[in-house]
């Protein structure tokens, strides 16, 4: 009577049919050409280009280093997206602009600064799993937009906000998103392409080196927006790259990670080679619970694989700290220097 039996049993079974399979550059091209269509399909994302219509920037506030704005934008009809622009000090040549994506938790105030009672950390003060990650990106001379996704934070129902800080609506919106026939994560990956149109019209930012950045629940809106958006110079994920069969449906995760049919087209490595050969870092804890460690090498292991196909081996790169489900950077912001100072 173990269900888990017959889980496995069906997992097993099931088959990508779209698995990159490319031997050389020419086959990768058109390999992804193909799972780009149906992936976007396969999570609801909307049909042809679209623009941001109307862009709110309001309350500045200074800071040690770096100047403060919030950020409202509507990134469909009747779906306003709220967020944060942080610019570091000093006037300069257009630089590589990021943006910040956060996990499951209070939200994008956890990024910037921001504690539970509104105060404002300094970049090194004690902070939460998320490490301020967005305060490290204008700390390294990044212009970086941090936005909150859909249901945390500032963009949680009525009833998450009576629950606590930490509560999202994440299960109550991610299940009425598949009822639509839609996906809580197409619904976070069109929010991002919106804020890319948002970054990359900033004055101080490049927009040919626009990068990414999440953890958790965040970076996996930064690897799937990396890997169908094409204006994304450089994607960093921290706490998520693994398999589906590793991670997600090994322990219990959100119901927002879940495609129908994902696994009957493509593995998570697949979707994350999608971002070939343009620039891919990848970090996990070593003792992190719900991102187990064995799985996200072989995860690391097919990508070297695929980035050597591509001819562009230096393009990926993945570290592996001491720590649980948190966000670390060392390596990925060695790594965003190295390439963005050639």
């Amino acid at each position: 009577m173990d269900t888990r039996r017959y889980v496995e049993q069906r997992l097993s079974e099931a088959r990508a049919a779209l698995a990159w399979r490319a031997a050389d550059a020419r086959e990768a091209a058109r390999w992804r050409r193909r799972a780009c269509a149906v992936l976007r399909r396969m999570i609801g994302l909307p049909p042809g280009p679209a623009r941001v219509a109307r862009l709110d920037r309001s309350e500045e506030r200074s800071f040690a280093g770096y100047r403060r704005w919030t950020v409202r934008f509507e990134s469909r009809p009747g779906c306003e997206v709220f967020g944060y622009c942080l610019l570091p000090g000093g006037a300069g040549e257009p630089s590589p602009g990021v943006l910040c994506l956060p996990g499951h938790g209070r939200g994008v105030d956890s990024i910037v600064g921001i504690a539970a009672d509104g105060a404002q950390r300094a970049l090194g003060e004690p902070a939460e799993y998320q490490a301020d990650f967005a305060l490290q990106c204008v700390a390294h001379g990044y212009p970086t937009l941090a936005i909150e996704q859909i249901s945390f934070g500032h963009r949680r129902d009525a009833q998450a906000r009576g629950e606590g800080a930490e509560a999202s609506s994440c299960v109550r919106d991610s299940m009425a998103a598949l009822m639509l026939g839609e996906t809580m994560t197409g619904w976070r990956v069109w929010d991002a392409m919106r804020a890319l149109d948002v970054l990359a019209a900033m004055p101080e930012v490049d927009p040919l080196r626009l990068v990414t950045m999440g953890i958790s629940g965040g970076g996996l809106t930064s690897l799937w927006t990396s890997a169908l958006d094409t204006r994304v110079r450089a994607c960093v994920v921290s706490g998520y790259l693994n398999s589906f069969r590793g991670s997600i449906l090994s322990v219990d995760h959100c119901v927002d990670n879940s495609v129908p049919g994902i696994l009957r087209s493509l593995e998570m490595p697949d979707i994350a080679a999608l971002v070939a050969p343009r620039l891919l870092f990848a970090e996990s804890g070593a003792e992190d619970p719900i991102f187990p460690l064995p799985t996200f090498r072989s995860a690391c292991e097919r990508l070297r694989e695929v980035y050597r196909v591509c001819g562009r081996s230096d393009r990926f790169a993945f570290e592996v700290f001491e720590g649980d489900h948190r966000f670390h950077g060392v390596g990925a912001f060695q790594f965003l220097r190295e390439h963005f100072s050639r």
